[in-house]
């Protein structure tokens, strides 16, 4: 029996479309962090991107995300490893540590539906956007106690 494509091919050396499939569309991702700037400790809001469908966990515009959005991060295998607010849950994360993907991982459950049923997405627990904060103070309300 064949091995999946993320347990033989390196991030670097996967197309496109694997590429893309490893987002498991949890949404946490696309949640705004505050970041302590004397600690470097990252914490966790309820506030998603403006361009952020709470209901679907995916971006209303994807294609256009970077140029729409100035903070939005692009993922490549290179910054994957480095990122410190990636979620303990992500694909790429899992992937770049040589770790396997959960069973509700669309790749492995087969249904997209399966990290909302897990509860692992951000469905239903999106409090905000950042653009109906007018003040950058106005994000403190919405921190959460971890990771979601």
């Amino acid at each position: 029996m064949n091995e999946p494509f993320w347990k033989t091919t390196e991030l670097e050396a996967m197309t496109p479309a694997q590429w893309e499939s490893l987002c498991d569309g949890c949404g946490k991702c696309c949640l705004s962090k505050l970041e302590d700037e004397d600690t470097g400790d990252i914490y966790w809001t309820s506030v998603a991107c403006r361009l952020f469908d709470a209901e679907t966990c995916r971006c209303a515009d994807y294609e256009h995300r970077l140029s729409r959005v100035s903070d939005c991060v692009g993922l490549t295998p290179q910054n994957v490893r480095t990122i410190p607010w990636l979620p303990n849950t992500c694909a790429y994360r899992l992937v770049a540590e040589g770790r396997d993907l959960y069973w509700w991982h669309p790749l492995v459950s087969g249904s997209a539906e399966t990290v909302h049923e897990a509860g692992i997405s951000v469905r239903g627990r999106v409090s905000a956007l950042e653009s109906d904060l007018a003040e950058p103070e106005d994000f403190f309300a919405h921190m959460l106690a971890e990771e979601p």
